[in-house]
């Protein structure tokens, strides 16, 4: 039935159907007030720690330059995706372009993977900070630092190149109706009416690598990291050390945990009414709580936050005098 299908239609299609929550439509009201609310807050606060973190020379360390990027990031993944949902569920159409399908699963994928190796770059610097404090600044210098975004950066759109080549190539039968809230790669291959084994073996593969290894060195760290509080004498400096990597543990939680259970697991057991839900809570919910989870533990980030506004303002008085 797929050989026949894949036969049968060779143009990609015009348009998809995104079903979202339509088939609950009592549903669709609340949540577009919590989806408007959750990226506003998003917004606001991926700004504010992109602000201060190039603003306030106190967080000009490796830990707030890998900060920074971790919240444009989740500034991008928000964009990429929830303004189409808001679109879609305050109307009665709930379409989306092939092109604009094709656009928003290869930028989704690309800054998902460029996540996971920028927090297993948080975890190597909070490891050389704790574990080699004497030795810190020579090791996480600024070169290298940019050099592991820079690696962070191409490894991601390496990966989505990858993913986007695969799926184009793959035909499209009958309605065009995914159930979910906007296109994914795993969602798209469901949807095909070819044989998907290539696809579903190298989806596999990739994420496994950008999913798992960079884990694996996270929870490698960790460990290194938990040794060594361990042997601080006072438990004033195991408080301390503790604090440092506590938001950072939170954040690599709510990541991964959603993009293991959706990525890695056989797709025969996909399910895409699961799957629909995996995926609004890390592109809305995760970038929405990043930015207040680091605040709450982080005392320069709270400071900094305070002094933004006479910062802005500054600023704003010199561009208007020159």
């Amino acid at each position: 039935m797929r050989g026949h299908n894949h036969s049968i239609l060779r143009e990609p299609p015009k348009d998809f159907i995104l079903l979202g929550v339509s088939d609950r439509p009592w549903l669709e009201l609340p949540l577009f007030a919590v989806l408007l609310v959750s990226y506003i807050l998003a917004i606001l606060g991926n700004i504010a720690i992109i602000l201060v973190s190039r603003l306030d020379s106190q967080l000009h360390s490796p830990m707030y330059i890998f900060l920074g990027h971790l919240s444009f990031l989740d500034l991008c993944y928000t964009t990429t995706t929830v303004p189409q949902m808001l679109v879609n569920m305050g109307s009665s159409s709930k379409t989306i372009s092939y092109g604009g399908c094709t656009m928003q699963y290869a930028i989704f994928h690309w800054l998902g993977c460029t996540e996971c190796i920028v927090l297993a770059a948080m975890a190597l610097d909070r490891y050389v900070a704790i574990c080699e404090p004497l030795r810190y600044a020579v090791i996480m210098h600024r070169p290298l630092c940019q050099q592991l975004v820079a690696v962070a950066w191409l490894s991601g759109f390496g990966n989505s190149l990858v993913q986007v080549v695969l799926t184009v190539q793959l035909p499209f039968c009958g309605r065009q109706v995914l159930n979910n809230f906007f296109c994914e790669v795993p969602a798209m291959i469901k949807l095909s009416c070819a044989d998907t084994a290539m696809n579903d073996t190298t989806l596999a593969v990739l994420v496994a690598f950008f999913v798992l290894v960079p884990l694996v060195l996270i929870l490698f760290s960790y460990g290194f990291i938990a040794r060594a509080v361990l042997r601080i004498q006072s438990s004033r400096g195991r408080h301390k050390a503790f604090g440092t990597c506590s938001s950072h543990l939170v954040v690599v939680s709510l990541f991964y945990l959603p993009a293991i259970y959706m990525y890695l697991q056989p797709s025969s057991s996909y399910s895409q009414e699961q799957g629909k839900f995996i995926s609004l809570f890390y592109s809305i919910v995760t970038p929405t709580l990043n930015p207040f989870i680091y605040t709450l533990r982080n005392k320069d980030v709270k400071g900094a936050l305070r002094k933004l506004p006479s910062r802005i303002w500054r600023l704003c008085r010199l561009g208007s005098e020159m």
